[in-house]
């Protein structure tokens, strides 16, 4: 192990770069899992949504060229998944859980299916132009901030500015307040005049609008090309963050860099030639994902109502 390489400059600027670009997703993925935790959903088709969305966003970027429609065909996809999450979560009042998983498991079938269907069985579709990077002038030349920060697609600056953004929506405004009182008390809210079966769903289709944009950022902005589980669990280290954040926008920031850094440590070390069988250095930011979840680094207490389908009374 060449330590003198692991300790450069280079490397170091490489890794918190990596942090970065890796934490995007996940934290796209993450603030729309805060709109449904916050009214009382458990959001476990989050990998199901990143993943449709990852194959509408190619989808559209190859049929118009142009990244930019490929993302709003990513967060049209999201949405499509949402508005299932909402069916099953609200109309049906299905365990959520279940219905999640459900989502999950035909997502990836459906992707394949379309996949053959659109492209041809067997047939490896051609790279789509993808978004590139956008340095900003003058930051980018800031010694070490420079390229971890200012230097990325415009995705990464637009998780990162949508942060503070979420966190206002949700602390701040009326449709936060009410959001939050369906999460904690969906019986009261209906009371006061909240629609709390339009609440849930608002959230849904939200948290499909940020999640197939997550999807856009792996297949169109990491990579130029879909494959077959493109997302290869992410969706669900994007639930684990929103835990681990405290159902939070500032804490899922927190938890999306700590397991982006988890990855871009893992890809560096990989580059460096550390004699570490890769296979290892892939499980990482799995393992933090099941140490996060098993509450070791501290416990969090969910919204009252979460995993909880409301009926009105007499059932309907």
């Amino acid at each position: 192990m060449d330590w003198e390489l692991l300790l450069s400059y280079s490397f170091l600027v490489g890794l918190l770069s990596a942090t970065i670009r890796m934490a995007a997703p996940l934290l796209l993925a993450g603030l729309g899992g805060v709109f449904t935790a916050r009214v009382g959903i458990v959001n476990i088709a989050m990998e199901g949504t990143m993943l449709v969305g990852a194959f509408t966003a190619f989808w559209g970027a190859h049929l118009t060229g142009n990244p930019l429609w490929g993302a709003l065909f990513g967060i049209a996809g999201g949405v499509l998944i949402g508005l299932l999450l909402g069916f099953i979560s609200v109309t049906v009042r299905a365990n959520q859980v279940v219905g999640g998983t459900a989502i999950n498991i035909f997502a990836l079938g459906i992707t394949s299916f379309l996949m053959n269907v659109v492209f041809g069985i067997g047939v490896r579709p051609s790279a789509v132009t993808s978004f590139r990077a956008v340095p900003i002038p003058y930051l980018e030349d800031i010694p070490l901030l420079g390229p971890m920060l200012f230097n990325h697609i415009s995705l990464v600056y637009l998780s990162l500015l949508l942060v503070p953004v979420v966190w206002y929506v949700i602390y701040r405004t009326p449709i936060g307040l009410s959001m939050r009182a369906v999460g904690e008390h969906p019986r009261a809210a209906d009371t006061l005049g909240v629609k709390v079966g339009k609440v849930r769903y608002a959230a849904c289709l939200v948290a499909g609008a940020f999640g197939g944009l997550a999807g856009a950022f792996l297949s169109i902005g990491q990579l130029s090309v879909f494959m077959e589980n493109i997302t290869a669990g992410r969706g669900y280290i994007a639930v684990a963050a929103v835990t681990f954040g405290k159902w939070n926008p500032f804490g899922v920031l927190g938890s999306a860099l700590l397991f982006g850094a988890a990855e871009g440590f893992q890809l560096r070390l990989q580059s460096a030639g550390v004699r570490i069988p890769y296979q290892f250095l892939l499980m990482l930011p799995y393992v933090l994902t099941m140490v996060a979840l098993a509450g070791l680094v501290g416990r969090a207490t969910p919204p009252a109502a979460m995993g909880k389908p409301y009926a009105k009374e007499g059932g309907r």
